[in-house]
């Protein structure tokens, strides 16, 4: 029993990544990895890289929103940019997910940068 210990201990951390890349819901245990710093380093990075994805897509879609609340002539084009920044969020995450279960990094050029100056 003491054997298949560590293999289980290393399985359960790398489904916890998966739930760190399900869009939305993986913020929560992206932040809380941060917050509290009690993950590896692999958890620590793609935590990084899940909240600051997160965050900018959040940026993004309220300001489209507001803007398509506000003018009226750009509504359409505002909320379709919206729903192509939201989709491009989704694939994302799934894309990563993809390279996750194929054990290669998960970083991202610019996103990955931007996350590394998170406290």
């Amino acid at each position: 029993m003491g054997e298949s210990e560590p293999l289980e201990n290393q399985q359960i951390k790398r489904l916890q990544l998966f739930l760190y890349l399900v869009p939305v819901v993986g913020f929560f245990p992206a932040l809380w990895t941060l917050y509290y710093q009690r993950g590896t380093r692999q958890q620590e990075d793609l935590s990084r890289v899940v909240v600051t994805l997160t965050l900018g897509w959040l940026f993004f879609y309220i300001l489209l929103g507001v803007g398509a609340e506000t003018a009226d002539s750009l509504s359409l084009p505002l909320l379709l940019t919206s729903s192509l920044i939201t989709s491009g969020y989704f694939l994302t995450n799934l894309w990563l997910m993809v390279r996750l279960w194929q054990r290669k990094s998960v970083r991202l050029p610019v996103i990955s940068r931007i996350g590394d100056r998170l406290p």
